[in-house]
């Protein structure tokens, strides 16, 4: 499997990403090689290079009907960007870390306390767990 960081470290292909969820996000079930052109203003050979990319990092999904194919994220590759980042931000900011503006819809304010809380919780005690680890060698 290709490396998600060197999928996700070329520019192209991260503005398709934030436009997928974007339109995922609006509600959409897919976007058309043809509306991610027009919406990134570049050329069709360019855009379908780097969605074979996505594809086989397995970033995003595809669904044809007849000669079109409409393409929707898939973020749960991502989980290793997450695994990886999370330790970096705990160090740094620990219960001051930024709030994360994401364009997806909404949370209740009480489902997006619950989930800021357990995610910290989260990412606190694996850090503390793996950092003994590394202490004691294991």
């Amino acid at each position: 499997m290709t490396d998600i960081f060197d999928v996700i470290a070329d520019g192209t292909r991260r503005d398709i990403l934030q436009l997928l969820l974007r339109h995922m996000s609006e509600g959409e079930t897919g976007t058309s090689v043809s509306q991610i052109v027009a919406d990134l203003g570049i050329s069709q050979p360019t855009v379908s290079k780097h969605l074979k990319v996505l594809r086989d990092a397995e970033l995003v999904s595809v669904r044809e009907d007849g000669q079109r194919r409409f393409y929707s994220l898939a973020v749960e590759p991502l989980g290793v960007v997450d695994d990886w980042l999370v330790p970096f931000l705990v160090d740094a900011y620990g219960d001051a870390a930024p709030d994360i503006d994401y364009p997806g819809g909404p949370l209740p304010d009480s489902a997006a306390h619950a989930a800021e809380v357990v995610g910290r919780a989260a990412a606190s005690a694996k850090h503390v767990v793996t950092s003994a680890l590394k202490r004691f060698g294991g």
